[in-house]
């Protein structure tokens, strides 16, 4: 089956500055694919040349079979669009703001407010369809930027960054909401600097920093490759890395120095935390816990995705 989005050599540039280097991706239809870095990385820049809103300096994008160069009007059609920021109208009720929009695709009216309706009740909104936008929490408003972007029923839905600032009961009830839009049929593209968020709904993802594609996979199978299952935190550990190496022997499969901080990758966490029982007084603390995304970034950048 043809990829509904598929990129090659793709370059953005501002002002002769390269934001996207040059990446190859293709996103399947009905997954939900994920862009994970950090703030700065080049994700916004991506979505925004697929969804038409900012021009490619060079590559190849196209976007359900369509060149972004050429068809830009068809794929906006098409895409349903949640921008980092909410950009709701103030001046509007909820469901005013999902009628007006709906008109720009020129859906005939009684086919638009049946449609709201069926979107304020899916994102559990329908109590507030009459209050003004301000009223709403920003966990509500972001609800409701998605609704809004559904209007059209498109067949892919980009969200860059859609639970930046939100409490974790906020996220959560957005998280599933995507998940039982997949399961409808409609393809996600996601953009995140929350490796638990990429985790949570991601089947496939990039890691991209400074531009650049680090590395392509399933999340899980991303952790496993590069870490393992497991990774202790060793306080100050840093100070004497040569020894704890030493004393962990081929328990250790690999290691990463943060600051002061060490992150190992065990073969066996227990067994390793046994085996550096003598020389743990040094540490100022230690903590194993089961390894994620973060910890893939980190080792291939030596930072943080929230830096």
């Amino acid at each position: 089956m043809e990829p509904v989005i598929a990129a090659n050599g793709l370059v953005k540039k501002y002002n002769g500055k390269a934001a996207v280097k040059g990446i190859n991706f293709s996103v399947e239809q009905r997954e939900c694919f994920g862009i994970l870095g950090p703030n700065g990385a080049g994700k916004s820049s991506i979505a925004k040349m697929i969804y038409c809103f900012s021009p490619v300096t060079q590559g190849d994008l196209f976007v359900l079979g369509m060149n972004v160069r050429e068809k830009q009007r068809s794929i906006k059609e098409r895409l349903g669009v949640v921008p980092q920021e909410n950009n709701l109208d103030t001046d509007l009720t909820v469901l005013e703001n999902l009628i007006v929009y709906g008109s720009f695709f020129k859906i005939p009216t009684r086919t638009v407010q049946e449609k709201s309706e069926e979107m304020l009740g899916f994102f559990e909104l329908l109590d507030y369809r009459n209050e003004k936008v301000d009223k709403l929490s920003g966990g509500m408003k972001r609800r409701l930027t998605i609704a809004r972007a559904l209007i059209n029923s498109p067949q892919i839905l980009i969200l860059d960054e859609p639970t930046t600032g939100l409490d974790p009961q906020a996220r959560h009830l957005v998280w599933q909401r995507l998940r039982r839009l997949k399961e409808q049929g409609v393809t996600l593209l996601l953009t995140t600097h929350y490796m638990d968020e990429a985790e949570h709904l991601c089947d496939r993802l990039v890691v991209i920093d400074e531009g650049v594609i680090l590395e392509e996979g399933q999340p899980k199978e991303l952790v496993l490759k590069h870490i393992g299952k497991e990774v202790l935190e060793v306080g100050r550990g840093a100070e004497i890395v040569d020894e704890i190496l030493k004393v962990g022997g081929t328990d250790i499969k690999g290691f990463k120095i943060v600051g002061d901080m060490l992150f190992v990758y065990p073969e066996d966490g227990q067994t390793l935390i046994d085996r550096l029982r003598p020389i743990s007084d040094s540490f100022s603390h230690q903590m194993l816990r089961h390894a994620n995304l973060e910890d893939v970034f980190l080792k291939l950048t030596g930072r943080g995705l929230v830096e």
